[in-house]
């Protein structure tokens, strides 16, 4: 498989919806993540709405195409701060002392916004930013 970075297309210029959901995708290629997981990382819309988007793009809210810019930033602090790939993908899922001994994962899976960008944050303190 090309280790490709999920933001490749999502960082140019203005961010059109169908690149969006594939620098999405291809995150959660790279994270394994379950169709429900990417459902409740996404913000938990419908099933049928989350496969149209995956497919077309449609119309995303707000609350997820931040959801995905925060995700995209977590990717890319891992990346910068953890140089091995695989090292870098596997951390989401490795027990973290700062969420109580819960992986990034389970933090972020709660559903809330918030969860997803205290994981950014934690990662951006990591990187000196």
């Amino acid at each position: 498989m090309t280790y490709e970075s999920p933001a490749a297309e999502a960082v140019v210029g203005e961010v059109s919806i169908p690149a969006a959901m594939e620098a999405f995708s291809n995150l959660a290629d790279l994270w394994e993540l379950t169709t429900d997981d990417q459902i409740r990382l996404l913000g938990s819309p419908g099933r049928s709405t989350f496969f149209k988007w995956k497919k077309s793009g449609g119309n995303l809210p707000q609350d997820t195409v931040e959801r995905i810019s925060h995700l995209i930033s977590i990717y890319k602090a891992l990346q910068i701060l953890i140089p091995d790939d695989a090292q870098a993908d596997a951390w989401i899922r490795r027990p973290n002392k700062y969420f109580k001994d819960r992986t990034a994962l389970d933090v972020m899976l709660n559903g809330q916004f918030y969860s997803i960008y205290q994981v950014r944050q934690y990662l951006d303190a990591q990187r000196g930013g």
